[in-house]
């Protein structure tokens, strides 16, 4: 492995808004061995890249283990670090560098969550990853944390994992846009500079700008997310001006929608928040990476200078990696725009796994058996986080009475709503990992499903700031909602809605257990200190008064499958859907 040592030269300098902290990686610190001596004038270069791993070092399954293929055709078997890692290797040349857009680590499986993602970390470095952008789940537990995860130390509360003292990392995670309020600089490395044969290539990391509303306020606390254009182009011209860099690359953990069931390789992409920044972007930057939408795409972009340049994302859960050849001029630098070959490679688990991988991830399902296995109750069938056509969600009610239950004697709730967000696979009946048969439910599988360590709070609303919260679930208010996101109710909150309706008018006949809500009563409103805070843009939350919290949802959750066991999928029907 590179030392960290030699991956990490920091250098300051005065920019335009400010002081800026800046990093580059020296000449024979790339994957693709020291820089030669070349007498073409095309330089090769290969990227490969991934996104949004979020600790899926087993295969993932269900729908997160399946993907439409380079036909359209969905394909179950795909993801899975050991295979991922084949797939690197069968794809890496001399000429290779590795790189990530973000969400490599949090909301990760128990696998990884259980040791601070220092597992996942841990296999990256194995593949020599060069740098990665940060992406909104990497700051889920403060910037603290990602510098130790970086920098090494054991963690401060839970201490050293079981394979001993954690000694960082050898990448950094970089953001242009994330400046430390008190130092008024970034907060993490603007940019990486890889040299590969001969020549510097820039890696500008940016992270959405919308991470305060989708953060907890604890993960971003001193912290400013600025716009991603502005900084980009900020960055762009001081590696072009000062250090005379003009290959440039950004790796932005933002992209957009697709069309369901479409080519990896395709671009049915509807334009959002990836392309604007894709498009945005100073001219100098000749290739875009993105992720966070979870998508999978290969497109081009117009620059402002009426130049296209190609913009990319790979999926998520390892379960496709991207590879981008070019050429360098020898002469100017600079990428030959019409050089760039971009591919998306379903990550099929019909390949040889890694063995020294398979090796590392037996290892740590071996030391977190113990708590994976354990049996927190039974279901009767598979419980699903599919949305039904209201937004309902089995799965999302059974979370929602799972934290009304949990905040009834200590918080006084009445009712209680979950961010569908926060519920990240199915629990399925099919034969436990314990082996004890169908419909056991362990704890490794309930914390899939909910992996956040968020806290069950309780305020107070009035019936008017209630009907304010729900009709946050749609786009056109005052908070930018990016997309329709339904709260999921607890099973004795009802009420009715009209897509159709003006944007206020859109929620009516709200009941908690028969009895309609008036604008004026007090109500105890159970939620994740997520949602409390404002999160996924439902502000409304923040006018609650007399805040309570309670346990874990996640301690919430296993408490009620034990209590209740064995626990039927509930019927989502809840909330009613008006022309």
């Amino acid at each position: 492995m590179t030392p960290a040592s030699l991956k990490r030269l920091a250098v300051a300098t005065v920019a335009s808004a400010g002081v800026i902290a800046l990093a580059i990686g020296p000449a024979g610190a790339s994957a693709s061995g020291s820089a030669k001596k070349m007498d073409d004038e095309l330089i090769p270069v290969r990227i490969l890249s991934i996104n949004d791993l979020h600790g899926n070092l087993e295969p993932p399954t269900g729908s997160s283990g399946r993907i439409a293929d380079e036909t359209g055709t969905v394909v179950d078997g795909v993801g899975g670090a050991a295979y991922l890692a084949t797939y690197v290797k069968q794809q890496r040349n001399r000429d290779t560098v590795l790189v990530a857009a973000g969400d490599l680590i949090g909301a990760s499986p128990l696998l990884s969550a259980a040791f601070h993602d220092e597992p996942t970390v841990a296999f990256l470095d194995s593949l020599d990853l060069a740098t990665s952008s940060a992406g909104n789940h990497e700051f889920d537990e403060g910037i603290a944390e990602l510098k130790r995860v970086m920098e090494g130390k054991c963690h401060p509360v839970d201490g050293c994992s079981p394979a001993g003292k954690w000694k960082g990392t050898d990448f950094e995670f970089i953001a242009a846009n994330v400046i430390d309020t008190k130092k008024n600089k970034p907060a993490l490395a603007p940019y990486y500079v890889e040299r590969i044969n001969g020549e510097k290539v820039a890696f500008i990391g940016l992270v959405t700008k919308t991470t305060p509303t989708i953060v907890t306020a604890s993960g971003i606390a001193g912290l400013d997310f600025t716009d991603e254009v502005a900084a980009a182009n900020e960055t762009s011209a001081y590696l072009r001006d000062v250090k005379g860099i003009k290959a440039q690359v950004v790796l932005v953990h933002e992209g957009d929608q697709v069309t369901p069931n479409q080519s990896p390789d395709a671009c049915p992409i509807t334009k959002g928040a990836g392309s604007r920044i894709a498009e945005g972007i100073d001219p100098e930057i000749d290739i875009v990476i993105s992720g966070h939408s979870h998508q999978a795409y290969i497109c081009k972009a117009t620059d402002p200078a009426g130049q296209q340049r190609v913009y990319t994302q790979g999926s998520s859960f390892g379960r496709v990696l991207t590879q981008i050849d070019f050429q360098i001029d020898k002469g100017t630098g600079d990428i030959v725009r019409s050089s760039v070959v971009a591919d998306n490679t379903v990550v099929r688990r019909t390949v040889t796994p890694d063995p020294a991988t398979v090796s590392f991830i037996n290892d740590w399902k071996a030391r977190v058996a113990t708590v994976a296995n354990k049996k927190v109750g039974d279901i009767t069938a598979d419980i699903t986080n599919v949305a039904g056509p209201s937004g309902e969600s089995p799965l999302g009610n059974l979370i929602a009475d799972s934290q009304l239950e949990s905040a009834k004697a200590g918080g006084n709730a009445e009712i209680a709503l979950m961010n569908p967000g926060g519920i990240r696979t199915t629990l399925t009946y099919a034969s436990s990992p314990v082996g004890e048969g169908p419909g056991v439910t362990t704890y490794g599988e309930i914390f899939a499903v909910q992996p956040f360590n968020n806290l069950v709070q309780v305020v107070t609303l009035t019936g008017a700031q209630l009907k304010l919260v729900l009709e946050q679930q749609w786009v056109g208010g005052p908070n930018n909602q990016a997309f329709t996101k339904i709260l999921q109710p607890s099973s004795n909150l009802t009420y009715s809605y009209s897509n159709s309706a003006a944007w206020g008018s859109k929620v009516s006949d709200i009941k908690i257990d028969g009895v309609p809500v008036t604008p004026t009563q007090s109500i105890r409103v159970a939620a994740n200190n997520f949602l409390v805070g404002g999160g996924d843009a439902f502000a409304a939350f923040t006018q609650g008064t007399d805040l309570w919290s309670g346990p874990l949802d996640i301690d919430a959750f296993e408490d009620y499958l034990t209590a209740n066991s064995p626990v039927a999928p509930p019927v989502a029907n809840h909330i009613t859907v008006l022309p």
